[in-house]
């Protein structure tokens, strides 16, 4: 399929620079194993204990992430019609350039990889330093074993994209296995569920606590959107990528559920409340001293797949970039099917980002762009069915407009908490937005320079 001429091509030959072009090749499985490796890190093992303290009733707190879920099924479900309505690799960039224009597309798709490229150097860290501690060596090691995987995934993907999602299969197998101890582990050796003595809060002090769980438990969700950024690698993506996300969204539900389930077998909600592993109190009641060692294994399991997964999508950004003119050069694809001078950059910007340190000053600074992106993919929905009435859609937003007006509400409500939240960080977004318009300026494809529209 290498040369192949079709729609994913034509973009990558405007640009009159050599590439073999992305290859259709993926289907449903690397699909849900993206959306799993994506989703499923740490969260899950610490997010229960804030949850716990925010509402301490076992219906309460196994409700929340039962919601959790329903919201994820309704943001897949309008960014599924984007996805299939411009099947190509990516991500939000492509979308906001349709709907918003180049500038816009611009900036989502700098931030966007950015704040990847620093989410696969910060996972990179932790396997570093759980490394280092069930190793027994010291922790000045960290960094120099997250950086060896980086490399080593960039590595493995420089093969060809096969390569690359074989791994992403292959790990988020593991991952799945490995919760997959841990639960039947709770529920065999746990003692059941028991009650809370702590009464839940009433009025808006019970108002105010849910939505604060609530945020939590929907970022915790967050990575539904892993199949977006390979729809032009797919072979069918009217059919794949409803499946992929619909089904991603399911599994990580069940998985959460069962883990949550799991911990109040073990743990009653007033000793889960507060805790800022959860799982690793639970580890402990189950497994004794070896607990925290089975955490830490853990981790670095259900890493390892969100580290792969994060170098993959890194890639297919600034590749998307760089047809649109932005990145020099980094549109070239090779035989394998992978964009390897966009992967290489990618790696060597998480390479700096880990022996540097600066990895979370720049996710902090990205955090308002990456809450304020689900708002403007949900509005996009909107302009383009005003705009572009008429425009094939093989999946269409099943209740639109009540399903996306109600996800783009709670989007805009998270986008005003995370200013409230963390004010000084999300100025320094909107200088950082002021400052990409000169940048955009510099970097624009010149006049005369034929760009592809999406």
């Amino acid at each position: 399929m290498t040369g192949a001429a079709g729609p994913r091509d034509e973009s990558a030959r405007a640009t009159a620079r050599p590439s073999l072009g992305l290859l259709a090749v993926l289907g449903v499985v690397f699909g849900l194993s993206v959306t799993v490796g994506n989703t499923i890190g740490s969260g899950i093992l610490r997010t229960p204990g804030l949850v716990a303290q925010l509402l301490p009733t076992a219906w309460l707190f196994i409700g929340v992430w039962i919601l959790g879920a329903l919201y994820a099924a309704l943001g897949a479900n309008a960014l599924a019609e984007l996805a299939t309505m411009m099947p190509e690799s990516g991500g939000y960039t492509v979308y906001l350039r349709r709907s918003m224009g180049p500038y816009a597309s611009f900036v989502i798709g700098w931030s966007d990889w950015l704040s990847t490229c620093s989410s696969a150097a910060l996972a990179a860290l932790v396997i570093g330093e759980y490394g280092t501690i069930l190793a027994g060596i010291s922790k000045s090691f960290t960094s120099t074993i997250a950086s060896a995987m980086i490399l080593a995934f960039a590595l493995i993907q420089w093969r060809g994209v096969k390569t690359g999602s074989f791994t992403q299969n292959l790990t988020a197998f593991l991952k799945t296995l490995a919760f997959g101890v841990l639960i039947g582990a709770c529920f065999v050796l746990g003692r059941g569920i028991t009650g809370s003595a702590t009464k839940p809060p009433t009025g808006f002090a019970f108002l105010a606590a849910f939505v604060l769980a609530m945020q939590a438990v929907i970022f915790t969700y967050d990575g539904y959107n892993g199949i977006v950024y390979f729809s032009g690698e797919l072979r069918n993506p009217a059919r794949d990528i409803p499946r992929s996300m619909f089904g991603g969204v399911l599994s990580v539900a069940i998985i959460y559920l069962l883990v949550n389930v799991g911990f109040l077998y073990v743990l009653p909600l007033d000793k889960m409340a507060g805790q800022p592993l959860v799982a690793a109190t639970a580890a402990n009641e189950i497994f004794g001293a070896s607990g925290d060692a089975v955490i830490r294994v853990l981790t670095i399991v259900s890493l390892l797949s969100a580290v792969n997964a994060y170098q993959l999508m890194t890639s297919r950004i600034l590749h998307r970039l760089s047809v649109f003119g932005f990145v020099p050069a980094a549109d070239y694809v090779n035989r394998g099917g992978t964009p390897v001078i966009a992967l290489f950059l990618s790696a060597a910007v998480c390479l700096a980002m880990v022996i540097t340190g600066t990895l979370e000053i720049v996710l902090a600074v990205t955090a308002f762009f990456f809450v304020a992106q689900y708002a403007l993919i949900f509005l996009s929905v909107f302009i383009l069915r005003r705009r572009e009435p008429a425009a094939p859609r093989p999946f269409r937003a099943v209740g639109h407009p009540w399903t996306t007006g109600l996800v783009l509400i709670f989007s805009l409500g998270f986008l005003g908490g995370a200013f409230v939240a963390d004010t000084r960080n999300s100025i320094y977004s909107l200088i950082m937005l002021a400052l990409s318009w000169p940048l955009y300026l510099m970097l624009r494809p010149k006049a005369g320079r034929p760009i592809p529209a999406s």
